[in-house]
């Protein structure tokens, strides 16, 4: 009877496994990249690099993609006026993330500052979103002769005991985390897609312009995989670097959903008194998702950043 119990479920993840690949490999072809690629270092990044003028750089969240960036309107807001770049971060949309590696936010940072000097551009306006956020930190402290200008906005800056962290980071783990992405996770996904999307968005509703996210590109097993890593190394990327936030001196602007049901809001807060030379703006009525909901301010927050002055930013107050 054992044998039997043991033989029907090796059977359904199989079964499940099998699914899950040929609907990853539908996702892939129904949402081709609409970039361009370089190779750094092994890895084989997708981006977009639209418009002209002085450049800016944008760092999607976890579990995120260019398409984010998109959809949101921030990017077709800064092309008239900016040369703006956005990277597939490693292991999501159409970049690679290979194994064997800790994709920490300094490591991802440094990846991103070698495609940079490879496409010719030296001097960047850095904006981060959430996970994102962190990327940028570490990209504005370890390539400070190149940033000008830095906005972060709802991101995670301070270690903190967080049961959901635990929940997740499963597809990370070795071998059984295999297992799991292909098999549980992307159905478990799919079936949590809408709390998820409360949990970003509210107390807002999830904006018609949403709708062009390719989600099904966000429950492939391989996706889905590296969310789960960012999601394990989030407490101890925050924990490695709190000690470099005194360090920036990069003139910052820090923005976060007043009512962000994700991420405490409170980490913005203690961020600004960390970086003197910051200003925090805190957007009424919106959650994490706030270059969705509040697309126009930080379009401004990065004007302001992209004039590479002292923060005199007054929106939000």
């Amino acid at each position: 009877m054992l044998l039997e119990i043991v033989a029907a479920i090796a059977i359904t993840l199989a079964v499940a496994a099998i699914v899950n690949l040929i609907l990853a490999k539908k996702a892939e072809r129904d949402n081709p990249p609409i970039g361009r690629f370089i190779e750094i270092d092994g890895v084989r990044l997708h981006y977009l690099d639209h418009g002209a003028g002085q450049p800016v750089l944008l760092f999607h969240g976890n579990g995120s993609m260019i398409q984010d960036f998109e959809s949101s309107g921030l990017i077709g807001l800064l092309a008239p006026k900016y040369r703006v770049i956005c990277f597939d971060r490693p292991g999501f949309g159409h970049s690679t993330r290979p194994r064997g590696r800790i994709w920490t936010p300094e490591a991802q940072a440094d990846l991103i500052y070698r495609a940079l000097q490879e496409v010719g551009i030296h001097t960047v306006t850095v904006f981060g979103h959430s996970w994102g956020a962190s990327v940028a930190f570490a990209f504005a402290v370890r390539h400070s002769e190149s940033v000008t200008g830095l906005v972060l906005a709802s991101g995670y800056y301070y270690p903190t005991f967080r049961v959901d962290v635990f929940l997740l980071s499963g597809p990370a783990v070795p071998i059984i985390g295999d297992v799991i992405s292909y098999t549980v996770a992307p159905i478990a996904s799919r079936l949590l897609w809408p709390f998820l999307l409360r949990k970003l968005f509210g107390p807002a509703e999830v904006p018609d312009k949403f709708r062009g996210f390719p989600k099904e590109m966000a429950f492939r097993p391989s996706q889905l995989r590296a969310s789960a890593e960012e999601t394990a190394l989030m407490i101890p990327g925050a924990f490695s670097l709190r000690t470099e936030y005194r360090k920036l001196k990069t003139p910052t602007i820090i923005l976060a959903g007043e009512q962000d049901r994700l991420v405490d809001r409170q980490q913005s807060a203690r961020l600004h008194e960390d970086v003197k030379q910051s200003e925090f703006v805190h957007v009424s009525n919106t959650g994490h998702m706030v270059h969705q909901t509040a697309t126009p301010k930080m379009m401004e927050a990065i004007d302001e950043s992209a004039r590479g002055t002292p923060v005199r930013f007054s929106l939000g107050r």
